[in-house]
């Protein structure tokens, strides 16, 4: 089946999101969707439903998937294509005023194709922990809250992103491919000594996101209200992404703002900036603040630890419990100078010459590698003498 289209920029502004309907009949074993249009003239994402509801998405990073009982094209579910109405779904995410032509080819099977290989990785030694004492018979553990793997736009498989969390001395990693849940039935099964937490960055044109746990698909659809509900309904933990990130800033109107946002991000370059900082602030009294490298290949956003986010649970198996407590941290990497809560003190950790900064705006400067400092309720953070954040502490 061919279906041919235009789609101008009012097509655009008046819905963004466009269901395409085919005709999957009884007895079919695969449905394969290929999209073609100009991409150098803009952006059609793309996903699919079926007669029972959502069958993956891939947005912009795929123009062709496979939905079978046996496999599934990493973004989308597998299981038996039902007969009956589905849909392709395509997200005029970036339509030129002078209209953007596209193709889509359809096509069913009788057989399953064969799945493609993927290799798996060699796996190495993670490097040695860093001497952090235990509080309140909890632990300090380091990990990353938003990073993508082939099941959205990232370039490496679940194991590959796995092994490079380890190798970089991560203790647990959020896998948060967009608008799908594709990812999560595998992550239980890789086994590379690190935790990986079910998470999913919940996507628009207008704001970004994360919600963790295995609380099921979260329909972006919908407003965002709706997905912070969800969320506390499953038992998961909603954190706003990165909220001053260029195009992908927070516009999205929401009655009951997140406690948790992601304030450091990798795009954070200038950590003189205080931007993020003062929408912290502004956001709400209570916030916990988290970080996220937002990793999806090299050469490009921080590598997984880039920040590092510091939780202390019992056991990485609690860490949204910790994030959810308000016990969290954040460095710019795993071995970079660190502060941490320790009942009413701060353990500041490579932080010789640094300045610690309270939440009543205090300042002192931090002597010694290994320092306790006395602490009061709110953030601290330590900075340069140019102002330049250096961690952040709840």
């Amino acid at each position: 089946m061919i279906i041919e289209g235009r789609w101008s920029l009012d097509d655009r502004l008046e819905e963004i999101l466009r269901e395409v309907p085919f005709e999957v009949r009884a007895g079919t074993a695969a449905v394969t969707v290929r999209l073609a249009y100009d991409t150098s003239q803009g952006v059609i994402d793309l996903g699919c439903a079926s007669p029972t509801g959502f069958r993956g998405w891939s947005g912009g990073a795929r123009d062709t998937y496979t939905i079978s009982g046996d496999w599934a094209t990493p973004g989308y579910l597998p299981g038996e294509p039902e007969a009956g109405t589905w849909h392709v779904w395509l997200r005029l995410h970036r339509i030129p005023p002078q209209g953007l032509d596209y193709t889509l080819e359809i096509t069913t099977a009788t057989v399953v194709p064969p799945e493609p290989e993927v290799a798996e990785p060699p796996h190495g030694a993670r490097p040695a922990r860093r001497g952090i004492p235990d509080a309140g018979g909890l632990r300090w553990f380091a990990g990353d809250f938003h990073a993508h793997t082939l099941h959205s736009d990232g370039s490496l498989s679940i194991p590959e992103l796995a092994e490079l969390a380890h190798g970089r001395g991560l203790d647990f990693l959020a896998v948060t491919d967009h608008n799908t849940v594709s990812h999560h039935p595998w992550l239980a099964k890789i086994d590379r000594g690190i935790t990986l937490i079910p998470g999913q960055e919940v996507t628009t044109d207008r704001g970004h996101a994360n919600v963790f746990g295995d609380v099921g698909w979260v329909d972006f659809r919908r407003p965002a209200d709706s997905w912070a509900e969800h969320a506390e309904r499953a038992g998961g933990l909603m954190s706003v992404n990165h909220p001053l990130g260029g195009d992908c800033a927070w516009l999205l109107p929401i009655e009951r703002r997140p406690a948790i946002a992601e304030v450091w991000h990798s795009g954070w370059w200038d950590r003189r900036w205080g931007a993020p900082l003062a929408w912290a602030d502004a956001w709400r009294a209570d916030l916990t603040v988290i970080g996220g490298s937002d990793f999806h290949r090299h050469g490009t956003d921080g590598l997984p630890g880039a920040p590092t986010t510091w939780v202390l649970a019992e056991d990485t198996s609690t860490v949204l419990d910790g994030v959810r407590a308000g016990r969290t941290a954040v460095s710019a990497g795993p071995d970079a100078p660190l502060l941490l809560r320790l009942g009413d003190e701060l353990l500041a950790l490579d932080a010789d010459g640094l300045v610690l900064v309270g939440p009543d705006g205090r300042r002192r400067i931090v002597r010694g590698d290994r320092t306790l400092l006395p602490a009061i309720e709110g953030r601290h953070r330590l900075e340069t003498y140019e102002n330049e954040v250096i961690a952040l502490c709840e």
